[in-house]
């Protein structure tokens, strides 16, 4: 049956506290206010927040981020493709919450005659910090020279603190978009995640200044026993201060004081150990830059299952599809 955010909310915080960030309430409501619309169905003890988005013509499509809860049945599958067909959806995308080396819980209940995505929304490799050792042992598990450049920061006069400045952050992302030839979000889109996260104790901004000047900063959501790192910026100046290594030690610092048990720093190149390891000195493209940072702490490489579709519309289908891929280019 379909519920409101707040009852869907209720649902997670009693049988699903630990729960992917993309799947509470506060999120849809992130994404409502940036063209994007939220269900909330829950079927026995299943459930799932689907996001549509519209179409021309009235059509959408559907999307399930990091779901559905629990174990769904064909039943629930049913009602999830009542919903999308309500919508005109011309298919269900499903990006399960769990790893690709993982038994899923749905057994032969997968959505109705899906098939495999032609890519992931969400990045599919990732790195995620165990922070369930003291602070020590995190550290003692990250690259020798990571660990010196966080010391470095602190030595050259870096602080890192709290704040609610989105227009320094929003400038410092700026810059970093321009710099790395990547697309940021509105001012607005970072101020909504921020008042909307911030008041539960699940977002934080954080700020690397240097007398006075801001470097860097740093977005970090927490749900549950997870952290996830998804926004970060730096300028270009005193880079040699290396203010984003202290970022992220207090990123993770912030999220185990509040009971996480993982860092999840949120998007690699989709490449096995081996082929990162090789390739990393001399990639510079997508997300090849940021690996080359994040290796350093010491999180293990992870993948998540894949991607399926659930079509309604085959022809329509096809033809979104091709016309996602010129997007891409």
């Amino acid at each position: 049956m379909r519920v409101t955010a707040q009852d869907w909310q209720e649902f997670l915080d009693t049988r699903y506290p630990h729960a992917h960030l993309l799947q509470t309430a506060p999120w849809g409501k992130l994404k409502r206010a940036f063209g994007w619309q939220s269900e909330h169905l829950v079927v026995g003890a299943a459930g799932a927040q689907i996001l549509f988005r519209k179409l021309p013509l009235g059509f959408t499509v559907a999307y399930i981020p990091k779901g559905p809860l629990g174990e769904p049945d064909l039943a629930f599958w049913k009602q999830a493709d009542l919903l999308c067909r309500q919508r005109k959806a011309l298919f269900l995308r499903v990006e399960p919450d769990f790893w690709e080396d993982e038994t899923p819980l749905w057994g032969s209940a997968r959505p109705l005659k899906a098939r495999p995505a032609p890519h992931a929304i969400q990045p599919r490799r990732t790195l995620v910090v165990d922070l369930t050792p003291e602070e020590e042992g995190i550290l003692g598990r990250m690259k020798q020279k990571t660990r010196y450049n966080i010391r470095l920061a602190i030595r050259k006069g870096v602080r890192v603190s709290p704040s609610d400045d989105i227009a320094t952050f929003y400038a410092l992302m700026k810059t970093t978009g321009q710099r790395d030839n990547f697309g940021i979000h509105t001012p607005d889109y970072y101020r909504r995640a921020y008042d909307l996260f911030h008041p539960l104790g699940a977002c934080e901004l954080l700020l690397a200044e240097y007398e006075g000047q801001p470097l860097a900063g740093l977005m970090v959501f927490a749900w549950g026993e997870r952290a996830w790192y998804f926004y970060g910026a730096s300028n270009n100046q005193e880079r040699n201060r290396m203010p984003t290594y202290l970022l992220q030690w207090e990123a993770m610092r912030w999220a185990k004081s509040r009971g996480c048990t993982s860092y999840d720093l949120w998007g690699v190149p989709d490449e096995d150990e081996n082929t990162l390891e090789a390739a990393f000195p001399t990639r510079h493209d997508g997300l090849w830059g940021v690996y080359r940072f994040k290796r350093g702490f010491g999180g293990q490489l992870k993948r998540a299952a894949p991607p399926l579709d659930r079509v309604y519309h085959p022809v329509l289908y096809a033809a979104y599809r091709r016309w996602a891929v010129r997007e891409k280019r």
